[in-house]
């Protein structure tokens, strides 16, 4: 039986994530550094971890509400308020998911018809375009520059809106490139989006992951908040990828629509995890300082590293990557990133992973030690001076 005949024609036409693919190689090689994992190297934190255990102690395994716990709710109601001023009702307008990758697909499931269009500023997280695909929608790329630092303009996003485009979707601080927006910026894209009344999914997992800037939160920009889905978790800022928790916060019809998904496919979020999630709001944000802290010092080692071996590198202002040039090299991403690792046993991801506007840059990630940043820029030296 051909089984690849009887999978959906939709699901076929999907490549397969470009960011696994050198992790999987890398995996069966001794000696590799990998620059290349979005994932924090610290352990979550102890009471964090904590509080699971002793919630598992307690007898916490049961369901819980399709929304989540309300205490959860509450606590992201707060922290919300209290860092954007911006305010949600918890019963109705928060939902926590799987991850900010379930949230995501929700969402898109929720809001999209076949033929609607989404607008998707690239470089971009891997799975926004898949995600719209599978929704049904057609994924309209928006490619960014190294001139403007990898953010977006209204300018831009006119050139490409439609009658068909209903949702505009942005991550920023922003994976793979680092790009932090200003507030100032994002108001042109509210004025925007309100002029083309399109709804705008802002994916903020980074947003604790902040340096020299500000983060602003979509929806707390003036007339946003309606038109806004908010999502966010807890695998970046809190060192809990594992854990695998993440929520959406808007007007409750979104939500509500959302939730009748999530009620059906996921049911809820694994109690345990929002137990962890809890502890993390009320008591986590000493820790989270300290990994911004030393982050921060990561991203000065490699960044200066990278323009010191010679290739051409804007410097980041959130999440924990960087995204340097290759082109001197004359080599494409791809040839770059498997050479690279072939000779120098260096993991890092392609730039074409993340869309055709990231050909000429790779991804790499400081969220691992000093001494592996240090040790990785010494072989990446090594083989830029073969060009």
């Amino acid at each position: 039986m051909n089984w690849s005949e009887r999978l959906s024609p939709t699901v076929n036409a999907i490549p397969p994530s470009g960011i696994r693919r050198f992790f999987d190689i890398a995996a069966d090689m001794k000696g590799v550094i990998s620059l290349g994992v979005g994932e924090p190297d610290f352990v979550t934190p102890w009471h964090i971890r904590e509080s699971c255990i002793y919630g598992l102690h307690k007898g916490y395994t049961s369901y819980t509400s399709n929304y989540g716990l309300l205490e959860l709710r509450e606590e992201i109601v707060k922290s919300l308020y209290n860092d954007y001023q911006v305010t949600y009702d918890p019963r109705q307008e928060v939902l926590v998911t799987v991850g900010v990758s379930e949230a995501l697909d929700l969402a898109m499931r929720a809001l999209l018809s076949p033929g609607d269009e989404v607008l998707v500023p690239e470089p971009c997280y891997v799975s926004y375009k898949s995600c719209v695909t599978l929704a049904g929608g057609v994924a309209v790329t928006v490619p960014t520059s190294i001139d403007n630092q990898f953010c977006i303009t209204a300018d831009q996003l006119e050139a490409y809106v439609t009658p068909r485009t209903k949702v505009l979707l942005i991550g920023y601080p922003n994976n793979p490139t680092g790009a932090v927006m200003t507030r100032e910026a994002l108001m042109s894209i509210a004025a925007f989006a309100q002029k083309h009344d399109l709804i705008v999914i802002s994916d903020e997992i980074y947003a604790k992951l902040t340096y020299d800037a500000t983060h602003t939160c979509f929806s707390s920009l003036p007339d946003m908040r309606d038109r806004t889905i908010v999502l966010n978790g807890f695998s970046k800022a809190y060192a809990m990828t594992g854990w695998r928790i993440g929520y959406a916060a808007s007007n409750a019809d979104f939500i509500g629509a959302m939730t009748k998904i999530h009620q059906y496919t996921m049911l809820c979020t694994p109690i345990t995890a929002q137990v962890a999630a809890i502890e993390a709001l009320k008591r986590g944000e000493s820790q989270v300082t300290h990994m911004v802290t030393e982050y921060n010092q990561r991203r000065r080692l490699i960044l200066d590293g990278f323009r010191e071996i010679g290739l051409e590198c804007f410097e980041p202002k959130g999440a924990f990557y960087v995204f340097p040039s290759i082109k001197s090299t004359g080599l494409t991403s791809l040839e770059f990133a498997e050479q690279l690792l072939m000779s120098e046993k260096v993991a890092l991801v392609p730039g074409n992973a993340f869309g055709d506007s990231g050909e000429g840059f790779v991804r790499c990630s400081y969220a691992t030690s000093t001494k592996n940043i240090t040790e990785a820029l010494q072989r990446i030296g090594r083989f830029v001076a073969k060009f």
